[in-house]
């Protein structure tokens, strides 16, 4: 038997929203796209664009000139910002300067721990620099141990409106150590709990002292915060904790953090050095070791595979630093959303960072697919994933019948995806597709987990794959 296209369209709405056959005029409605959005029950607003990849047609749309939060696909914007900017030979650096002369192993004058911004810099890499450091024979200085992060302008926090305790919103600097996080663990022994907070890396596992947890005897918060005179200090509620347990949390001194840490390192190679001091202004003189990150394509990959907020922010606002723009948060993402409007011929993008982290962004469905367009020669499909697509049940389909790369993006009640799909003709399509219900995220925005928001989002993320399946049945 042959089933003609638009058959098939109706036959997968009547599938997957339990229709029974044979369809009617609803169910035709239905696999228009209307119907698919009306039973998803989101509440909020619904706007998607898809469009030819070849021609620039657009296909079909709805609502696709309403601003909606675009969470992580916002990282879309940020990784064009910085291939363009920063080119694909770029490599993020952390160097040891010291000020004057090495003499008998001992520097005359101040080493200087100094970043450049580098998003992957691990406690691993501060040992191999300090390793490296022993190796050409620095055994101490005279003067002073020297953290400069000055290479960004310094943010407490990517977001306001997120939890205090969130790993995924730390502090911004010029030095980023472990995705500027420090590694909580816990264990029951005897009648309470035995405590570390440490920077855990593969290799070294060295004791952050900028940092502190008690366990208090409470409900709720689950973790409280509070900084006195640098010391960051932590408390977490006692029935929160089983028997063991971990979990990173955000570093809000990153300076400091990674400046303690190396000089344990350091200790640990043979070369004690003073109490870190934060440098004021950038370090001049003699480089004695360098550490280079992995090219920018490979670290713009990894942050759209793991959507890694602290990475889009430090390319982000490095490329506005480069560009002789605004970098501040905030400013960096009015400054890139004006770049994109230049580069891409969008009309309504207001980023406030560059990760897609604050809830007060807005895009178009339409913009964001003239984003998706002005990377394809910039090999945008080859750094983000391919896209699962998911059954009425919310699982991964067994089999894709087509191939689909895209950014993925989503906050309580906030989900959206836009990227790239080969019909099963073989036809190229971009698309965007936002969903937000703004007004539930408001009232909800200092919950991690509010309730409801897992189901939405998992209706939100269904409902994308019906529109995705529709797209390559109706235009494939």
């Amino acid at each position: 038997m042959q089933v003609s296209r638009r058959g098939f369209v109706t036959g997968l709405a009547a599938s997957t929203l339990g229709l029974a056959a044979p369809p009617t005029l609803a169910q035709a409605q239905v696999a228009s796209g209307e119907g698919y959005v009306q039973a998803a029950r989101l509440g909020g607003d619904v706007g998607y664009v898809v469009m030819d990849a070849r021609s620039g047609q657009v296909l079909e749309a709805r609502n696709p000139t309403m601003g909606l939060p675009p969470a992580s696909t916002a990282k879309t914007i940020t990784t064009l910002y910085a291939l363009e900017t920063l080119g694909t030979n770029y490599r993020f650096g952390t160097w040891l300067i010291a000020t004057g002369p090495v003499v008998n192993g001992v520097v005359q004058g101040d080493l200087v721990l100094s970043g450049g911004a580098d998003p992957t810099l691990s406690t691993d890499h501060l040992g191999a620099m300090a390793a490296e450091l022993a190796r050409i024979g620095v055994r101490g200085v005279t003067g002073r141990f020297l953290v400069w992060g000055g290479a960004l302008p310094y943010a407490e926090e990517i977001a306001k409106d997120q939890p205090v305790y969130v790993s995924y919103n730390p502090s911004i600097s010029g030095l980023i150590l472990n995705y500027n996080r420090v590694y909580f663990a816990w264990k029951r022994a005897g009648n309470g709990y035995q405590l570390t907070m440490d920077a855990r890396g593969d290799s070294y596992t060295p004791t952050a002292y900028t940092a502190s947890m008690q366990v208090a005897a409470r409900q709720s918060p689950l973790f409280a915060y509070s900084d006195r005179g640098g010391k960051e200090q932590w408390t977490v509620a006692a029935p929160a904790l089983g028997r063991s347990g971990s979990r990173w949390l955000p570093v809000r001194h990153p300076t400091a953090y990674a400046g303690d840490v190396f000089q344990t390192l350091a200790r640990g190679q043979g070369c004690p050095l003073p109490s870190p001091q934060e440098a004021k202004t950038a370090p001049v003189g003699t480089v004695l070791v360098t550490h280079a990150s992995q090219l920018l394509p490979t670290i713009l990959q990894d942050m759209l595979k793991y959507s890694t907020n602290l990475t889009a922010e430090a390319v982000g606002m490095t490329s506005s630093t480069v560009r002789g723009l605004p970098a501040a948060r905030g400013r960096s993402g009015t400054a890139m959303s004006r770049w994109i409007a230049a580069k891409a011929g969008t009309q309504a993008i207001d980023l406030v960072d560059h990760s897609g982290l604050g809830g007060a962004s807005r895009v178009t469905a339409m913009d964001m697919v003239r984003v998706i367009a002005a990377g394809q020669p910039m090999g945008l499909r080859n750094l983000v994933k391919p896209f699962k697509l998911r059954d009425a049940a919310g699982r991964n389909l067994q089999s894709q019948p087509f191939a689909v790369d895209a950014k993925t993006g989503t906050l309580n009640f906030v989900s959206s995806l836009a990227g790239y799909m080969t019909a099963p003709n073989g036809r190229e399509l971009m698309f965007a597709i936002l969903t937000g219900d703004v007004d539930r995220r408001r009232r909800t925005q200092d919950e991690d987990r509010p309730a409801g928001s897992v189901e939405w989002v998992k209706r939100s993320k269904i409902l994308q794959s019906q529109l995705l399946m529709r797209w390559g049945a109706v235009y494939g």
